[in-house]
């Protein structure tokens, strides 16, 4: 039997050969047709989760269609050095070992986060490989390799001197681990806190006005408080000064409409160098940015006796000093949206810092390309999505102040003279001084994996035949990608990036196609998390399963913008399907020692002709849902054909037809090529098992031709569902008389169309062989005293008279009976008057319900004795 075992050997086998890579299906490569798609570079931090296996198989069904349609195909491979991720990972290692990342040195540092690289980094690339996927190994590209380094090199320089990328004081998303983020790397979290009302007393006065504050802690840098001009409970104020608590501080109430006057007290502070909103607000008041905790989040000079804690773990010390005071109002539970690292889950701070970014302007090109055609979304809709992110899009911050990542290729000189240079320079291009230094940050992990549709096929390396990772042909065959598949929760973090990114280098977008998938849920739609217990990990599953039923599971799940919803029940269902082709391998070995591979003009036989039209339709479907990306159209196209035509009825069908099974096991083949993208192991297993040959002496059919439509017989195919139906007709009528596995004598066929009868006439043993039936006799009349089916195209009747009846009629009679006893009870009680006045309204409807349908169960059991008694 068929062992999942041998996946890893064919695998093996495959990759040695070179099958994977652009030149592995060399002998059937048409010309001039290229296809290239990149895979998402994992973080190499990471593991394999079953997002990752659905983002896999989509891509390597689509890899292995293309490369068997005759395709040059390169399926890129690659890692993401994950800046934050990665280093947070090494820092921890070293202070295990009580060992601080600035003891170090940077240097020293970024050695030890290579060695654990080559050591620990790339689990999820072996893991991958469990799934059967078919990229380019060879080609396996690092964001931090040479090649792709000097591609970021290239990129940020041609931006610099376009004026795209500027550095500048601005409000940025701020970790006081990690440090600045981007808006798309900041999560946003319910959280259940508190709400301060803070007493601020007006200059020269024992009033006070009372703001609200979810950050008591920033009150140390406000710079006003604001009210709305439309709110009449504090017109009076407006231009007054208000006293900061505990500093002694006079801050200018002033009026903006921005305020909410139903937001707390309607009086809000403003804290310009500590919020989004007061940072705006700032700028248009011209008001002073008080900036009172430093890089790490510890309080300054400006917080008086607090200089020196935490910010957060000051709160509570500052807000019981502030109540001694008598400056807090009242303190109310409050429940707001707070932002939190991506990564390092800390709370993030609005934190106004000098970084670099990219100018917005830079996405108007890639959106104006998109909207005349020139990459298509699917499913369509996400286009809107796509349109309304990138025109509000506001400048990304890519500075990062970690070590590990590509560092910033800016150089500044004692001079005070700032350039960007692709090489390292050994001098200041103004002045010649030598003493210089270049920029400490590195950048946004997502600016190089934005370069990932292009730096992988060498595009920034000026010398194409050094690295033999690529040649110069590859950027003119491969780009643009000719698909993209991911998950539609990068849409923005990555997708879009390398839209603008790709398009801004090479005036060009860098996909034809994208496909966004959805989300993995369990079969309750819930997402997978450890908490609920539900995570189904890609890793355990192929060991329970195999690879092939977790993609073909996967692949039947993936319908265009819907929510997979992944179970064991499912995975059973297509293990149920991998035994059953199994089981039509070996009955078609039981009556022939070998099949050739298929010939559609050497078909003879009926059945075969009828299978073979069958094939060829199941062909057209699924090649045009794989051109749609309909992967479960697909998949349920292959599920159908195999199980339904192929299995249930053309093996079933052949024992009445014996010299079909030759031809059929060599339709059988084909088909197993048809499914190959979808399940490669078992496909491949059976087709050697068949053809009497081994993958170990013989090539694998993952580099033949994949399957093509030629013709369909729509005249055979309307007479076998003639036979079908029959065959379905004629047990059904068996069952009413308790003879479904007896062979009978003979029963009656009235076709619809009586004119079919002579063609029918000649494939009766078809029926007679699997309905277990000695006659079929086709008549254009009722048969009298029969037991009778009727279907959409013809009626069946099986003769009473010649029938042991007495079985059924006693178990209908005493059916009758027990039904007549019901009846004869409720009948009576619907008729009796106190009853009826006393019972219920609905105790008297459900009553008359009952009685209606025992009389309809009745009727029909009377109706049944009847007709077998003739």
């Amino acid at each position: 039997m068929y062992d999942k075992s041998l996946e890893k050997e064919y695998y093996k086998i495959c990759e040695e050969r070179g099958y994977f890579e652009i030149d592995g299906n060399k002998k059937i490569q048409k010309k001039d047709k290229n296809f290239c798609i990149m895979m998402p570079p994992p973080n190499v931090t990471g593991v394999l989760h079953i997002g990752h296996a659905l983002t896999c198989t989509l891509q390597d069904i689509t890899t292995r269609y293309k490369r068997m349609d005759g395709y040059k195909t390169l399926y890129q491979p690659g890692l993401d050095h994950a800046g934050i991720a990665t280093q947070n990972v090494v820092e921890k290692q070293l202070l295990a070992q009580g060992i601080t990342k600035e003891e170090l040195g940077r240097e020293e540092f970024i050695k030890k986060v290579w060695e654990w690289k080559e050591q620990s980094g790339g689990t999820i690339v072996k893991q991958m490989r469990i799934l059967g996927i078919t990229p380019a190994w060879s080609r396996l590209r690092f964001t931090m390799d040479e090649g792709l380094v000097n591609a970021v090199k290239k990129a940020f320089v041609d931006l610099y001197n376009k004026k795209l990328i500027v550095r500048g004081n601005y409000m940025v998303n701020w970790c006081t681990h990690d440090g600045a983020l981007s808006d798309i790397e900041v999560e946003h979290k319910e959280n259940k806190g508190k709400l301060y009302h803070l007493r601020y007393f007006l200059e020269n006065s024992n009033s006070y006005i009372v703001v609200a504050t979810t950050r008591p802690e920033t009150y140390f840098g406000d710079s006003a408080i604001m009210v709305n001009p439309n709110d009449q409970r504090y017109k009076n104020l407006i231009g007054q000064y208000a006293i900061l608590p505990l500093i002694n501080k006079k801050i200018k109430i002033i009026a903006d409409e921005h305020v909410d006057m139903e937001f707390g007290t309607g009086a809000v502070k403003v804290t310009p160098a500590h919020d989004v909103n007061d940072y705006e607000v700032g700028l248009r008041h011209n008001l002073e940015f008080i900036t009172i905790f430093d890089e790490k989040g510890i309080l300054n000079e400006h917080c008086l006796n607090f200089k020196g804690k935490e910010r957060l773990k000051a709160r509570d010390e500052i807000v019981k000093t502030l109540e001694e005071k008598g400056f807090v109002e009242k303190i109310e539970d409050y429940t707001n949206q707070v932002g939190y690292c991506y990564r390092c889950k800390n709370i993030v701070e609005p934190y106004i810092s000098k970084q670099w970014f990219v100018k917005n302007e830079i996405a108007k090109e890639s959106i104006e390309k998109v909207n005349l055609g020139g990459s298509k979304f699917y499913p369509s809709h996400w286009i809107n999505s796509f349109n309304a992110w990138m025109r509000e899009l506001k400048d990304w911050c890519i500075s990062r102040q970690l070590w590990w990542g590509h560092q910033i290729p800016v150089y500044y000189c004692q001079c005070s003279h700032e350039w960007a240079s692709e090489e390292t320079p050994t001098s200041c291009p103004k002045c010649q001084s030598s003493n210089f230094k270049q920029d400490q940050d590195v950048l946004d992990t997502w600016f190089s994996s934005g370069l990932w549709a292009m730096s992988t096929l060498g595009w920034g390396n000026k010398e194409w035949g050094k690295n033999t990772l690529w040649n110069e042909s590859d950027l003119k065959d491969f780009y643009p990608n000719s698909l993209l598949i991911t998950g539609f929760d990068i849409l923005f973090f990555w997708v879009a990036r390398m839209m603008f990114q790709s398009t801004n280098a090479l005036n060009e977008l860098p996909f034809k196609d994208i496909y966004l998938h959805a989300l993995v849920k369990d079969e309750q739609g819930r997402k997978m998390s450890k908490s609920l217990g539900n995570v189904i990990d890609p890793v355990e599953s192929v060991e329970e399963y195999s690879a092939d039923i977790l993609r073909f599971t996967l692949a039947l799940l993936a319908i265009q913008g819907r929510d997979i919803k992944l179970s064991n029940d499912k995975l059973l269902q297509v293990r149920n399907f991998t035994n059953k082709l199994y089981n039509a391998s070996k009955f078609l070995l039981l009556n022939e020692e070998k099949f050739e591979d298929l010939n559609p003009n050497q078909i003879q036989s009926t059945l075969a002709k009828y299978i073979l039209s069958r094939f060829n339709l199941c062909v057209k479907e699924v090649r045009e849902n794989l051109d749609n990306y309909r992967f479960n159209d697909a998949a349920n196209t292959l599920y159908r054909f195999l199980w339904d035509e192929f299995c249930d009825w053309g093996i079933e069908l052949s024992k009445a037809e014996k010299s079909s099974i030759k031809e059929l096991g060599s339709i059988f083949k084909e088909a197993l090529k048809l499914l190959n993208p979808f399940m490669p192991f078992i496909s491949e297993y059976l087709y050697h098992e068949l053809s009497k040959t081994s993958i170990h002496t013989h090539e694998s059919i993952m580099i033949s031709k994949y399957p093509e439509f030629t013709s369909q017989d729509k005249q055979i195919e309307d007479l076998f569902n003639i036979i079908i139906e029959s065959i379905v007709s004629v047990r059904r009528a068996k069952t009413l008389v308790d003879l479904a596995n007896t062979k009978i004598q003979k029963a009656y066929i009235k076709l619809n169309d009586f004119s079919l009868s002579e063609q029918l006439k000649n494939y009766t043993n078809f029926i007679t062989t699997l309905a277990k039936c000695e006659q079929i006799e086709l008549v254009d009349k009722n048969i009298e005293k029969s037991i009778r089916d009727v279907s959409e195209k013809l009626e069946v009747f099986i003769p009473t008279q010649d029938l042991d009846l007495s079985g059924i009629l006693n178990r209908l009679n005493n059916q009758k009976t027990k039904l007549e006893k019901e009846f004869n009870k409720l009948d009576a009680m619907m008729k009796n008057e106190n009853f009826i006045k006393n019972a219920p309204t609905q105790v008297v409807e459900q009553n008359k319900n009952q009685l209606d349908t025992i009389k309809s169960q009745l009727d029909k059991i009377c109706e049944e004795i009847s007709n077998l008694q003739g």
